[in-house]
């Protein structure tokens, strides 16, 4: 291997995170067909720079050398980072870093597209335990990135999908449906992976909006509100308010009405419009 084959296809990023994949939760994707599945998701193509979150074994990441343009793999683990550096030593359009994908900075890569009509893409089989946190890094990086495909915990990608008014329509919901166009692309049983895990999980796709929903004047308040509403879920919006953001609930109960909403409402009754509404007020 020459140092300049190798200097392409890692570069050693230290995580805190450092040897613990199975403590992550990690279930390593065995099944050929939903490899290929997932990668049809999003069918990148020579022009497209695609980021595979978790490579792990490799099962996505040779179909996703062979399309893409270029292909970064973010891999927490260092014994997986060095042996999928060592596997891809040859392939010049291939990088893996050891990196934690919670904290890798995503908005370098729409400087990485060079051709015409290429998009940045995220594919990647999400460790259950840390999926929420790279989903969140994924989705505030904005258009930075143009489409993912995600394997997820079936529930989390059910919540992710989920409409107001829902059993499982919560933070999570409302957040990543402010930034992108949402759907459950499949769904994916235990035996197509190794350790089975206890769980069904299913794919999602989802397409970041050129234009969002709703007009969003404080991106970071907005956060906050959101979490805190449902904070306490089986409060009426008035207590988890008053509570989540430190307003006193007869503040909050006066600032809810004067974003002409029922204070006596709880969060998952609101759209995204009016959750958009009381965040203007509120500040």
């Amino acid at each position: 291997m020459s140092p300049r084959r190798n200097a392409r296809a890692i570069e050693s990023r230290r995580s805190p995170a450092r040897g613990k994949t199975r403590a992550l939760g990690q279930h390593f994707l065995r099944d050929a067909d939903i490899a290929r599945r997932i990668v049809d998701v999003i069918a990148p193509t020579a022009r497209d720079v695609t980021v595979e979150i978790g490579p792990g074994r490799g099962a996505l990441t040779n179909l996703l050398a062979a399309c893409s343009g270029r292909l970064i793999g973010l891999e927490v683990d260092p014994v997986l980072a060095a042996r999928l550096s060592e596997a891809f030593a040859a392939s010049l359009n291939v990088r893996i870093l050891e990196a934690d994908a919670r904290s890798y900075d995503y908005t370098a890569l729409r400087g990485l597209v060079h051709e015409s009509g290429g998009r940045v893409l995220a594919v990647g089989n999400l460790p259950y335990s840390v999926a929420k946190p790279i989903l969140m890094a994924l989705v505030e990086a904005g258009s930075s990135i143009d489409e993912m495909a995600l394997m997820l915990q079936r529930e989390v990608a059910e919540r992710i999908a989920a409409a107001p008014g829902t059993r499982v329509y919560g933070s999570l919901s409302v957040l990543t449906q402010v930034a992108c166009d949402v759907r459950l692309a499949f769904s994916v049983p235990p035996g197509a992976f190794t350790p089975p895990p206890q769980v069904d999980s299913a794919v999602a796709h989802l397409r970041t909006l050129d234009v969002p929903p709703v007009s969003i004047a404080e991106p970071e308040r907005f956060r906050r509100l959101v979490r805190a509403a449902f904070g306490q879920r089986r409060k009426n919006l008035a207590n988890a308010l008053g509570a989540g953001l430190g307003l006193g609930a007869e503040r909050a109960r006066s600032v809810i009405t004067a974003a002409g909403i029922d204070p006596g409402r709880r969060a998952e009754t609101l759209s995204l419009a009016e959750f958009a509404r009381l965040a203007d007020v509120v500040g």
